[in-house]
């Protein structure tokens, strides 16, 4: 790419955690952005089958939606009404509950959202409604990308379709559309998850997971992740599209969206109020959810990015994490206590980094982190 045009560009997935700051970056910007969602329709004033629903079982606020039971789905909406009073309307799908009014608003609320941000209903699986979206678009940050549980009934339908045959659909698309560069969110599930790699082995962009050894050990984030963005690279070498990728190792940072949390937002929460017996003193890699927001423009940017690139700030170990967020926040419900266990494999953002990407400081991330998550009732 030779030039970048601050034309249209498309960010899937654009609702979530780290997509939510691309797209606010992005508009900064004065790119013009089209953001897939699952769907952005508006809800209806006065739903008249409220009644007719009723709820049993426990719904735990941000934590998983099997947690939620529901006696009569015959009705198409769910009004949940939490301890702190705020109020989400849920739609009944097939699939499972989705926050409909509110799981957007957000965006609609980002600094010159209002004429340069158009939402479009969209599936990875559905290539129709892909093309829409990235038609007329000079550039696509694919970030959309199932992060599973721990436990997965069906991985090769709920996890390994989704990314690694939704990633083909968006490529096709792309090519389709005459898209100039596409920047592909992959992750550093996708170099580290190797039976081979030494302890405290600095691995390199030429680091992969073993496709295999994820498949065996049954770490289908980490299968998900190395295939696509494998089958990516591949895909882009067939057809001559212009394709970066960005590894983010843990990604901590701020949320932008009010009624949805990821799971190292959860990871970090939990710390905070779990207070957990015991806990593995495992070193982190950590980067900021803004800093990764501004990897991705960066790589999109600069003619020379190529290839892939891992993006990581700050090596921590767990306890030491847990002391610093103590100095900044004493009265959360900390781990009691931390057991040493052995290194493993560790990485570098140097190829980033000559690229001309920088981060900031880690205390800076955590007392963000931690202000937006009381500001959105994830800790109090």
């Amino acid at each position: 790419m030779a030039v970048v045009e601050k034309g249209k560009v498309c960010v899937t997935g654009a609702g979530g955690f780290l997509a939510s700051w691309v797209v606010d970056l992005l508009l900064s910007k004065d790119y013009f952005v089209h953001g897939t969602v699952r769907d952005p329709g508006t809800f209806p004033s006065s739903p008249s089958n409220l009644s007719d629903l009723y709820l049993i079982g426990e719904l735990i606020r941000f934590e998983f939606v099997a947690h939620l039971r529901v006696c009569d789905t015959r009705s198409q909406w769910a009004k949940l009404r939490f301890a702190d009073d705020s109020l989400v309307v849920y739609q009944i799908l097939a699939s499972g509950f989705v926050c409909y009014s509110e799981k957007y608003s957000h965006l609609k609320k980002l600094e010159k959202a209002g004429d340069k941000l158009k939402l479009f209903k969209a599936d990875l699986l559905d290539y129709g409604s892909l093309q829409a979206a990235i038609s007329g678009c000079s550039g696509v940050f694919h970030v959309a990308s199932p992060v599973p549980p721990s436990s997965v009934p069906n991985p090769e339908v709920e996890v390994m379709a989704p990314a690694v045959e939704g990633t083909r659909n968006v490529l096709k698309a792309c090519v389709e559309a005459n898209v100039k560069r596409v920047v592909y969110v992959s992750s550093a599930a996708a170099l580290i998850m190797n039976p081979v790699w030494s302890k405290n082995q600095v691995l390199d962009e030429s680091c992969w997971s073993d496709l295999e050894f994820c498949r065996k050990t049954e770490n289908w984030y980490c299968a998900s992740k190395t295939q696509a963005e494998s089958e990516a690279f591949e895909f882009a070498k067939r057809t001559g599209i212009d394709l970066v990728s960005i590894c983010p190792t843990m990604v901590f940072g701020p949320v932008l969206q009010q009624h949805t949390v990821n799971a190292s937002t959860l990871a970090l929460a939990k710390l905070l109020k779990e207070g957990f017996e015991s806990r593995e003193n495992q070193v982190r890699l950590v980067v900021d959810v803004r800093d990764v927001a501004g990897a991705l423009l960066l790589v999109y940017e600069k003619a020379e990015a190529e290839g892939r690139y891992i993006c990581v700030a700050h090596k921590v170990k767990e306890q030491d994490l847990v002391e610093k967020l103590k100095s900044l926040y004493p009265n959360y419900n900390y781990p009691k206590r931390f057991v040493e266990v052995e290194e493993r494999a560790t990485m570098s953002s140097e190829k980033l980094q000559k690229l001309g990407w920088s981060f900031r400081p880690l205390e800076e991330t955590l007392v963000d982190s931690v202000e937006s998550y009381r500001k959105a009732k994830i800790v109090d």
